[in-house]
């Protein structure tokens, strides 16, 4: 039996890894995180409750992509809406880390 949090995991690698597929050796370093709540607000958010993050890489470590699990999970009722949630996240995500539009990854973003 598999738990809500190893399915949001799952999504998440999923969604990381068709995204890998798409984008071959244009795929940035990044590593993929589930967290179930933001740590607190980072200088970048804007007063809302944020799904996901994208932490730029340092010297000691590549850029990093967190998607908040509760946040997610409140917003959405179905599992289905969940995956397709966190697809769209992750597609923004990197989309930001490689500073194109969402829908050059994913023409299907935000449907």
């Amino acid at each position: 039996m598999v738990s809500r949090r190893d399915e949001f995991d799952d999504f998440v690698l999923d969604a990381a890894a068709r995204l890998e597929a798409t984008c071959g050796r244009a795929f940035p370093a990044v590593e993929f995180a589930v967290e179930d709540v933001p740590r607190g607000p980072a200088p970048w958010d804007h007063r809302e409750v944020p799904l996901g993050r994208l932490f730029p890489a340092t010297s000691a470590r590549p850029a990093r992509i967190v998607v908040y699990r509760r946040p997610v999970e409140t917003r959405v009722s179905d599992r289905r809406d969940v995956a397709a949630l966190v697809a769209d996240i992750v597609t923004e995500q990197v989309a930001g880390l490689l500073g194109v539009a969402p829908e050059e990854l994913d023409p299907g973003f935000g449907e």
